[in-house]
């Protein structure tokens, strides 16, 4: 799906564009001859650990406190993965699906931010990298929703459906796995073998 140069410095997609890791954008060139395919996971850790302008804006994590073991492990494996492409991950830092995301994010050496409600720091799991504390209460969810580059929603009830009403509200991709709220332009996918590509392209702006 994507061309490396022999150089490792510059980036193709399969319609012949250039990517500017700085600007994030695709502009139109000829690529290499001898260019290097790479799958989707190789052309987000090219991005963000070799091409010299990483995506720093996080993905986001979202889903309830209270979640199925089965969501858990969900949570879990979506965290290592996205900590595996070396990005940031966002998420309301308590418990739950929070939890185990932040988990599968620490396993990795990734890095986590939690967005928490109240005014106490120290309410964060102990997973959590960058604990923040609002004081704004759930409002909070709209932070996480507009700060996010997409949101991925794993599981969840009436929070997490504030969550994904707001990310669709402010245009962001929204995915959502293992039974959560059905919403009208989310996309449904069964996992993280389906949702990787789906991220890479949020990752290095590929839009319709």
């Amino acid at each position: 799906m994507w061309t490396l140069a022999p150089d490792r410095r510059t980036l193709w997609d399969t319609a012949g564009r250039r990517f500017d890791p700085a600007r994030r954008v695709w502009t139109s060139d000829r690529q290499p001859p001898d260019g290097l395919p790479l799958g989707d996971a190789e052309a987000v850790r090219w991005l963000q650990r070799e091409s010299g302008s990483p995506c720093r804006p996080p993905v986001g994590v979202i889903g309830p406190r209270e979640p199925t073991p089965a969501q858990e492990a969900m949570a879990e494996a979506v965290g290592a993965g996205l900590a595996d492409l070396g990005l940031v991950v966002l998420c309301g830092g308590r418990s739950g699906v929070m939890e185990a995301t932040c988990r599968g994010v620490a396993s990795r050496g990734g890095l986590s931010v939690g967005l928490l409600p109240g005014e106490d720091w120290e309410s964060a799991n102990p997973h959590v990298t960058v604990p923040i504390a609002t004081g704004i209460g759930v409002a909070r969810n709209a932070l996480i929703a507009r700060a996010a580059l997409c949101l991925i929603a794993i599981g969840g009830g009436v929070g997490t459906l504030s969550e994904i009403a707001f990310g669709l509200q402010f245009g962001k991709p929204v995915f959502a796995l293992a039974g959560a709220p059905k919403v009208d332009g989310t996309v449904e996918l069964d996992g993280w073998d389906a949702l990787l590509p789906l991220v890479a392209r949020v990752v290095l702006a590929v839009h319709p």
